[in-house]
């Protein structure tokens, strides 16, 4: 028995079709049945009798069985074998046909988006985000924009960006992330001022997720420590396992006095899953996901969500439209809405890397006052000759 795949292709919207579905093979034999030879079959199909001639040699191979009988003197005719492949596809198409014709239309429905100048698709790899969740649906119904966002860790995320598979990235960082900083040694590598431009998101809260009533007190990473309450983490790579190990550096927390540091969940919603499920007794995440699942929230730190993206893709019809959603009231009423979030201070414009994270410092160190007094003290002619070649002796060394 041999399996089937099915293809499809593009043809004009005035062309009829005989078939909802078709097979090279079946209208080859199909033809010959019509015309009764393969020279007919050929014109009719509007190919080479040699083509026509080597598909079916080559198919009968393959398929192991004789497809068309010649007699002297007769027209060609199908075998045995060639009628009933014929015959089993014109039932399947009799019978099928109803789930065939909805299965052109679905396809149908979503090449549409192709084929729409007004419709815009951008793909966006991104640390796991509940606002743009909401932004992607929001973004579908109101500027015909579709996010096709894919959920990593930040650091795959600009990765993929930079390696082409996206076209947008987010990430996220604390605000003004100092110098030395495991956030400028995790993304600085990554990212290029004037290769790379930042578009104002948004700004959110991350802290502990605990269970309703806070029942072991926890308040912060100090009292985490300390008690010996279970905790989850988040994978390696992801902006939030990068937080979490900057606070913990920040307050001289070692990972290995928090219970739990390797055990690891793919995304907020995850963390915030086990710790309902009272598989744990806290997760770093944000509050979206905590209160979704009926947590208690106790916030560490603001942060931002950054969208980046190469300077050269600031043009690209999806990229304006994403901006344009950005800026829009509408969208700026539903982020307030979601809890822990709050509208960063520009956003939808393209803004500074330099500024908002300022690892880069592009500026001349200024002389030191002394050194430029000590050098303005010089006579000219000592200048002069600091500047002469210094003159080799012609005689021979000994």
């Amino acid at each position: 028995m041999h399996r089937l795949q099915f293809h499809y292709t593009f043809v004009p919207q005035a062309q009829q079709q005989t078939a909802l579905i078709r097979n090279p093979l079946l209208d080859l034999l199909h033809a010959v049945q019509e015309s009764g030879s393969i020279s007919g079959a050929a014109r009719q199909l509007a190919l080479s009798y040699r083509h026509v001639w080597g598909e079916l040699k080559r198919w009968e191979n393959e398929l192991g069985n004789e497809l068309l009988i010649w007699e002297k003197g007769q027209s060609a005719r199908l075998s045995e074998f060639g009628t009933k492949l014929l015959w089993a596809e014109r039932q399947a198409q009799a019978r099928l046909s109803p789930q065939i014709e909805a299965l052109r239309a679905d396809l149908e429905r979503a090449y549409a988006v192709a084929f729409d100048d007004s419709v815009h698709v951008l793909t966006l790899y991104a640390s796991h985000d509940d606002a743009l969740s909401a932004l992607r649906a929001h973004a579908a119904q109101t500027q015909q924009l579709h996010l096709d966002v894919r959920f990593t860790g930040s650091v795959d995320a600009i990765r993929a960006l930079n390696e082409g598979r996206c076209v947008m990235a987010g990430f996220h960082t604390l605000q003004q992330p100092g110098v030395g900083s495991l956030a400028e040694q995790t993304y600085k590598p990554l990212l290029k001022p004037g290769l790379h431009k930042i578009i104002g998101f948004a700004r959110r809260s991350q802290g502990l997720m605990v269970a309703r009533g806070n029942p072991l007190g926890l308040h912060g990473l100090q009292q985490l420590a300390g008690s010996g309450a279970r905790f989850v983490n988040r994978a390696l790579g992801t902006g939030t396992r990068v937080l979490l190990d900057e606070l913990l550096r920040q307050q001289g927390i070692a990972t290995s006095r928090i219970k739990g540091y390797r055990h690891t969940e793919p995304s907020h919603a995850a963390v915030a899953q086990a710790v309902a499920a009272g598989q744990a007794d806290a997760g770093l995440g944000i509050e979206a996901a905590a209160r979704a699942r009926g947590l208690d929230f106790v916030p560490l730190v603001e942060e931002d969500y950054h969208l980046v993206c190469l300077k050269s893709a600031l043009d690209e019809p999806a990229v304006q439209a994403l901006c344009k959603v950005l800026q829009g009231e509408g969208w700026l009423q539903q982020l307030q809405q979601l809890p822990g979030y709050h509208p960063a201070a520009r956003m939808g414009e393209v803004l500074a890397m330099s500024r908002l994270l300022p690892w880069w410092n592009y500026r001349t160190p200024k002389e030191k006052p002394a050194a430029a007094k000590k050098r303005a003290a010089r006579s000219a002619p000592q200048r002069a000759q600091e500047r002469k070649p210094l003159k080799t002796s012609s005689r021979p060394g000994r």
